[in-house]
């Protein structure tokens, strides 16, 4: 059996790397490995959204979203990565600063568990004498949660102790520690080694230093978290200026990334060891006149459709037998993670619960780009008592490759969008395309019953 590694990362949008990237980020050791190591799935999206239905989704192999919202892994499936490799003799470990892990159970199945507390705030070790500085303008930033007045921004900046140096950067402490794991567990086969970067989600406090190479004329207030709302909040300035400071902590994870898949090599664990590398979820940062994946402005009555900024991701997938150098473009998504690095690893699994998700090892062996005919995308939502979608929800993105199709748009009707002339799903062509819309819904409505959805929940995105 072979070594799994899941190299896992928050926020990352598909269109960060570098020859897929409108506005370029500097990503080499992502685009060294997709060019040189390993197999890039190019049309992968997130299936249960966002953080926790994303990683319960991977860890389980079963879809989440159309049955229950953000909760801990156990109340949503008996199945466990960590605990049915573990009953096939894998020794297994946790290393994250992803803030909802623990609070959502995962560690419980796993060998170790290791965290590294204070990201999005998350609250560890105060210093009430110690005033909270004000960072951005309250009025361009998120408003909830807010600490004793503060808003998350700043709240983050002070439990963290206003780190200005790389070396203090999340994602480098991440890295370090699991670079010292595998130095001290490398030859403890087979081993699952997950590891959770919760960057580059927001707030974006990457050394400033780094975001001026993105944006080296702005002289405003850094803008390091996004409002969850209309761009039109922003100057273009501004805007730019959240950008940069989202390129610069994008930068700094593929660096970090870069460490841990060198002391792979170091080790020379290739050949015996599977490494996933993929994201929950992207982010708006001025697409569709929104910074941010969902809708929790005070001021915003729009629907807010998973847009491909947001639902597609990257899953660079090396080692063992996998071809190197080679971009597929199939449609695949987190359920499937976990029968396909099983099959891949030569381990059978004895899961709790039928796993969902389909296995596409065949695919990545034989270059073949065929698996799924539909990726669907959604987040939990409860019908309203009129059996409507609730204003302002998060609504559910579908794509077969070339269509992109939102059966509840910004403004309530159906969109449509054909990427490949529209990747990022700005032109709306619905009026022209009817049948197109016809058929994609039909095919989802078709994966939810497939997935057991209830009828209350089938139904309501039907009411306009």
């Amino acid at each position: 059996m072979k070594n799994i590694v899941l190299l896992i990362t928050d926020t990352f949008r598909f269109d960060n790397l570098s020859n897929r990237a409108r506005r370029p980020i500097r990503t080499p050791a992502l685009d060294t490995f997709s060019e040189q190591r390993g197999t890039s799935v190019d049309g992968f999206h997130t299936g249960s959204f966002p953080t926790i239905p994303h990683r319960t989704d991977l860890a389980t192999g079963k879809l989440v979203w159309p049955h229950f919202p953000w909760q801990p892994i156990d109340l949503s499936s008996q199945n466990h990565i960590a605990r049915l490799l573990g009953k096939q003799g894998y020794v297994s470990q946790l290393i994250c600063d992803c803030p909802h892990l623990f609070n959502a159970r995962f560690q419980h199945s796993f060998t170790a568990a290791f965290q590294h507390r204070g990201q999005e705030g998350d609250k560890h070790l105060l210093h009430l004498n110690d005033e909270i500085p004000v960072v951005m303008p309250h009025e361009k930033t998120r408003q909830a949660p807010i600490f004793r007045g503060s808003t998350l921004a700043d709240a983050h900046r002070w439990i963290n102790r206003n780190v200005v140096t790389e070396a203090g950067t999340f994602s480098a402490r991440t890295a370090a520690t699991t670079v010292q794991w595998l130095e001290e567990n490398y030859q403890a086969s087979p081993f699952f080694l997950w590891v959770d970067f919760f960057d580059p989600h927001e707030p974006w406090d990457a050394p400033e230093y780094l975001v001026k190479r993105y944006d080296p004329e702005y002289d405003g207030t850094p803008m390091i978290h996004c409002n969850y709302g209309p761009a039109t909040d922003y100057t273009d300035a501004e805007l730019h200026n959240l950008w940069a400071h989202y390129a610069a902590e994008t930068e700094l994870v593929d660096r970090h990334l870069g460490s841990v898949l060198q002391k792979i090599d170091d080790l020379e664990l290739w050949d015996d060891t599977i490494v996933v590398i993929t994201s929950d979820h992207g982010t708006s940062i001025g697409e569709h006149n929104r910074t941010g994946k969902s809708n929790i402005c005070d001021h915003d009555e729009r629907f807010w459709p998973i847009y491909p900024e947001v639902s597609h991701v990257p899953f660079l997938i090396g080692g063992g037998d996998i071809p190197q150098g080679v971009n597929l473009e199939l449609l695949a998504q987190p359920i499937d993670i976990l029968p396909t690095v099983s099959e891949l690893a030569g381990v059978d699994l004895e899961p709790r619960q039928p796993i969902e998700g389909i296995s596409f090892a065949s695919c990545l062996l034989d270059g073949k780009a065929s698996h799924r005919k539909l990726s669907v995308t959604g987040g939990f939502v409860k019908p309203t008592s009129d059996g409507a979608v609730p204003p302002e929800s998060t609504t559910p993105w579908i794509t077969d490759g070339r269509w992109g199709f939102a059966p509840v748009g910004h403004d309530g009707p159906a969109e449509l969008f054909d990427l490949s002339a529209d990747p990022l799903a700005e032109q709306n062509i619905a009026n022209d395309h009817p049948e197109v819309i016809a058929s994609l819904f039909d095919g989802f409505i078709d994966h939810l019953q497939s997935h057991d959805a209830g009828e209350e929940l089938v139904q309501c995105w039907t009411k306009k």
